[in-house]
Parts: C-alpha cells; sequence; structure tokens
C-alpha cells in the first residue's frame, strides 16, 4: 500500500517556529512531528510514504534521516517545483511514481495527528465500490474545516469547504482513499485543490465517506502544538513516546537547579539548562534552551537554542531559533 502526503505548507500560524524548519520537521516531543504520521501508517500496512513536499525540502530530509529503517518503509520525496495546491500535488507525487502507482492508493495532509483505524477506511471503501472515500471527524465547530454531509449508505450527498459557520457536524479529517482514475480529474501541473475542484464533481459519482473514532488533532496553531504534546504525554493519542512522568519529558543532557520547580505539564529537550527559582509550565523547550535563574514560562514554546534571561516573564509566547528574551537589543 502506498500514501501520498500533502507536507508542503509553510506553517505560517506556528511562525516563528516554522521560520527555517518546515512544519512535518518541527519536534513534537520528542521527534519530528511527521514521524507520528509515518509510523501510523507502517503499523497499518502502508509500505512506501510519498511526501509531496516543496518549503525546505532538504531541512525535511535531514529530520527524517533513519526514518525508513525505524519504520520499516520506504520514503520518497517529491518536490514540487511550485505550490499545487492540494490536488494538483497529490498528482505531481503521482506522476514522480508513474507506474510504480497502485490502482488504490492513500493521500493524506500531513499535518494531523491521529491514531484513526485506516483499516476500517480501506475497508469501507472495498465493500461500497468508491472511487474516493473520505475519513470523518465529528467536531464541535465546523467552521474551519470541510463538512461533509452523508447518507445512510456513506455516499456523499454535499461537500462544503470551510464554509465559516461554526455548526457541530462530521469534517473531512483529511484522509483518503482514491481510485488512481480520481487523478484524471486533476490536470497536471495546474494549481488544483482536491477540497474545492475535485470532491464536489465526485458527488453522486463515486464519493463516499466514513466517521472514523479515535484521536485527531491538526497542530497548526501553537494552542493546538501544545494541546498535542500534552495528549501525547498524557497517553489520549497512542504513540510510541516514553514520557519521564505523566505529561513531562527531559531529554539527554537536561540540567535543572534542584528548586526549579517544572510542571505539571512540560517538555525540556536534549541540553536545556534551567536555573535556580525558574518555574516552567506547560510549557514546551526544544534543544539547547537555556533558562536564567527566577524565570518563569508559562504556557509558551521556545525554539531550539533559545534564551532566556534571569527573572524574565513569559505567559503564552512564541520564541524563535536562538532568540534572547527579553532581546538584548
Amino acid at each position: 500500500m502506498q500514501a501520498i502526503v500533502l507536507v508542503g505548507g509553510e506553517g505560517t500560524r506556528l511562525r516563528p517556529l516554522t521560520e527555517t524548519i518546515p512544519k512535518p520537521a518541527l519536534t513534537l516531543v520528542d521527534r519530528p512531528f511527521l514521524a507520528y504520521m509515518i509510523e501510523w501508517l507502517a503499523g497499518h500496512g502502508v509500505t512506501e510514504v510519498v511526501l509531496a513536499c516543496g518549503f525546505l525540502p532538504d531541512v525535511l530530509r535531514e529530520a527524517l534521516a533513519g526514518e525508513e529503517e525505524r519504520a520499516g518503509v520506504r520514503i520518497h520525496y517529491a518536490v514540487e517545483p511550485e505550490p499545487l495546491g492540494t490536488a494538483g500535488a497529490i498528482r505531481f507525487a503521482a506522476d514522480e511514481l508513474g507506474e510504480r502507482l497502485d490502482d488504490r492508493f492513500l493521500g493524506l495532509n500531513g499535518d494531523v495527528l491521529t491514531d484513526f483505524d485506516l483499516g476500517a477506511l480501506l475497508w469501507a471503501h472495498e465493500e461500497r465500490g468508491a472511487r474516493a472515500t473520505i475519513g470523518l471527524h465529528h467536531v464541535a465547530d465546523a467552521s474551519a474545516f470541510g463538512l461533509v454531509h452523508s447518507g445512510g449508505q456513506g455516499e456523499v450527498l454535499e461537500f462544503l469547504e470551510k464554509t465559516g459557520e461554526p455548526v457541530a457536524g462530521d469534517v473531512n479529517a483529511g484522509m483518503y482513499v482514491l481510485e488512481r482514475s480520481v487523478l484524471d480529474l486533476i490536470p497536471a501541473g495546474e494549481n488544483v485543490s482536491i477540497e474545492r475542484d475535485v470532491f464536489p464533481r465526485l458527488v453522486g459519482d463515486g464519493l463516499h465517506a466514513l466517521p472514523l473514532a479515535g484521536y485527531w488533532m491538526d497542530i497548526g496553531t501553537p494552542d493546538r502544538y501544545l494541546q498535542a504534546s500534552w495528549d501525547i504525554l498524557e497517553g489520549r493519542v497512542r504513540t510510541r513516546v516514553e514520557p519521564t512522568a505523566p505529561g513531562l519529558l527531559f531529554g539527554e543532557g537536561v540540567d535543572v537547579a534542584p528548586d526549579a520547580m517544572i510542571g505539571p505539564r512540560a517538555v525540556l529537550g536534549p541540553g536545556c539548562r534551567v536555573g535556580a527559582g525558574c518555574e516552567i509550565r506547560e510549557s514546551v523547550l526544544l534543544g539547547d534552551c537555556a533558562v536564567g535563574e527566577g524565570a518563569r514560562i508559562r504556557r509558551s514554546i521556545l525554539s531550539a537554542g533559545a534564551a532566556v534571561a534571569a527573572g524574565a516573564e513569559l505567559e503564552g509566547a512564541v520564541v524563535g531559533s536562538n532568540e534572547r528574551v527579553p532581546d538584548d537589543d
């Protein structure tokens, strides 16, 4: 089974974390975010992952070095020459594979942390003879997602992309089973949206959907990034992460003063140094951060190499790589 994963976005809502690192390569708890999806796909029988990428592809390659061996899958990088949209990127990656592309394959958004049962989605697709099957997730507020209305047999009756209406409903979870024939609806080399251009055309012509149970989180904002971190560390999503304690993870070489208060939720990446009298709560510090004596950090994210001065206070901050707080200038 092959999976084409869309990882071409620039992750603008997570800046400055993603100024020099593509969102899929950003560390989430203890590994690149995309490693979770690759492990999840491998656990459902996927043997080849095709990454449709565009923004800083070499950084992504470096971050995922060794992931093929760890997960037991092949990874192919399809680097778009320009942004092609969600459907255009799938078509580009499929054309890169050429005759090696299976007649049926998975298409996925690469910014989702989930433990959904892909086997159920594949079974429903086969059972219904569908051309495309969308995995659905029920939310209380569908305004920021594609809202899907389906019938009793799973047939999609209506696909509404990001209406802005704050209503409850089943939304597009960004995971699809696709027949190769769907590529005929996507002109090669053009910017095409699968949500706005392809799925509406397939309504009544082989488009199905299936609600899936389990954990699902789009980590595209700082708040969601933090929540996903705590969900991993507190066991609300199935992963291979081994917390230092519930809600806590300390990387190798962390140096914390004996009287510092850490947690109840916190990630301290490898090489972090925390001075005396510090308080760090509900915050993520990536590798080699330095926190001066008496500093207080709450609900914040610090990129690798960031430094917080003695006595400084951060609340809801997102600090860039190697940045100093406060800025000495």
